[in-house]
């Protein structure tokens, strides 16, 4: 059982990290990739630097958090979800961990297809979460847009409940093996179609470029990786406007479940990261320290 899991290795995630591995707290930070900080060219406007390459402030970030003895585990996070003892499990590509408390610190990174006809149903038959919605196409006809491992986690927890799952790939090649009942549709996706409701358009299906209609109940989006907000509908936390609602102590409408930086909203700058990842590694300290009390 780890103590603390930090999903994300930018600012945010390594701040908090700081905290509760100096606070005697067993803490891994999983990430990915270097995220958007790591892109930066030069970074000339953060406290102490008066020029640094963001590459360089997240590998010494990192190696910040190594040396106070956090665990770095270089893998993809695909789901999370509440254990009825209150825990909380973080499902990556290769493994899975248990934790006490978790924090959300992935940054800003939900997919938004540019498809003729998405925004015209987005969240009316267009979701981001299997878990969360697949219940609501049981025995239906849906559909997968992404080509990845988020992509397949998606599948695969469509499978059980639908009636036939298609992976959409969008002129993109899967990178990983689909289960042989998925039907795979690789071509351009023209557009997306709608019927009307009485509550307004709701998904009808999609053109692909050739020409041919495919309709479906569901459309699931899970291109790239799983950013904060999705992450955070799969454990059952409030999201408005594509950000993770907290509490001043960067608390989620989840006990146990934290986020930080970029996935919040707001000012997306490292100081507002840092800030937001020492709140949330202090509440943190003090929710476990009172749990170790009782």
């Amino acid at each position: 059982m780890i103590d603390v899991i930090i999903i994300g290795g930018g600012p945010a995630g390594v701040t908090a990290a700081l905290y509760t591995a100096r606070a005697n707290f067993k803490t891994t930070i999983i990430c990915k990739d270097q995220g958007a900080l790591g892109k930066a060219e030069r970074v000339d406007n953060y406290y102490g630097h008066m020029e640094i390459s963001g590459q360089t402030l997240m590998n010494t970030g990192l190696e910040q958090a190594r040396h106070v003895g956090a665990e770095i585990v270089s893998d993809e996070a695909v789901s999370m979800c509440l254990t009825d003892a209150g825990s909380i499990i973080v499902a990556t590509i290769s493994e899975s961990y248990e934790a006490r408390a978790a924090i959300l610190a992935t940054g800003a990174t939900r997919f938004i297809p540019k498809i003729k006809g998405f925004a015209d149903v987005d969240g009316r038959g267009i979701s981001y979460c299997a878990i969360c919605d697949g219940f609501f196409h049981r025995g239906k006809d849906v559909a997968v847009l992404g080509s990845g491992a988020y992509a397949l986690h998606e599948v695969e927890d469509l499978l059980p409940v639908a009636h036939s799952v298609t992976l959409l790939t969008n002129g993109e090649e899967p990178s990983v093996d689909f289960p042989e009942k998925v039907i795979v549709r690789s071509e351009k996706i023209k557009e997306i179609t709608a019927n009307k409701s009485f509550a307004g358009k709701v998904l009808k299906g999609i053109i692909l470029e050739n020409g041919t209609a495919l309709d479906f109940s569901g459309l699931f989006i899970a291109v790239g990786i799983a950013g904060g907000t999705e992450l955070a509908r799969k454990m059952g936390a409030i999201v408005e406007k594509n950000a993770v609602v907290v509490d001043s102590m960067m608390l989620t409408s989840v006990p146990g479940l934290w986020a930080a930086g970029d996935c919040t909203g707001g000012l997306k700058q490292i100081a507002k990261a840092t800030y937001q990842g020492a709140e949330a590694g202090m509440d943190i300290i003090r929710y476990l320290r009172e749990r170790d009390r009782l």
